[in-house]
């Protein structure tokens, strides 16, 4: 589900429930939609996620925050990565150190092409370079991809 179809999806979900409005949507068109027909409506594309979770090294965690705010999110747009979304744990001792985040890429191969043009870009470098003056932000990263299941909401 694209973020604008997620978007409205959980807007009119909340409007349904609120009372406002009885199970009945219009699409951009004005036709009528059901949210079962939105909810029950295939995947948008074959697009995969990449979970990625980073550790920031000790009294980095402030700066490699401020990295992804300022300069990261932009760039990984410029290079196709779609930013699904951002989080920090809630519970220490990890919501000192870690930043979880979630993107969507086209496909596996795309998302790989992603990265290498990403790694290669003069102005990440640039950034890379200058946030890692005093030392390195970053001391553990995983990175899973996934594809959603034919039930998930999200697709």
């Amino acid at each position: 589900m694209t973020a604008k179809r997620l978007l409205f999806f959980c807007l009119m979900t909340a409007i349904s429930i609120s009372g406002c409005m009885k199970e009945r949507f219009y699409d951009l068109s004005g036709n009528v939609i059901t949210a079962e027909e939105e909810a029950s409506a295939g995947p948008e594309t074959d697009q995969v996620f990449e979970l990625r979770t980073y550790t920031a090294a000790e009294g980095k965690f402030d700066d490699l925050l401020a990295r992804f705010r300022d300069h990261t999110l932009r760039i990984f747009e410029k290079h196709g990565m779609t930013n699904v979304g951002y989080w920090t744990p809630q519970d220490e001792p990890l919501s000192a150190n870690t930043l979880i985040y979630m993107l969507a890429h086209p496909s596996r191969e795309a998302a790989e092409q992603s990265w290498r043009d990403f790694s290669s870009d003069p102005e990440w470098q640039s950034v890379a370079e200058e946030s890692q003056k005093d030392g390195r932000l970053i001391v553990g990263l995983e990175r899973v991809f996934l594809d959603p299941t034919d039930f998930s909401p999200m697709r």
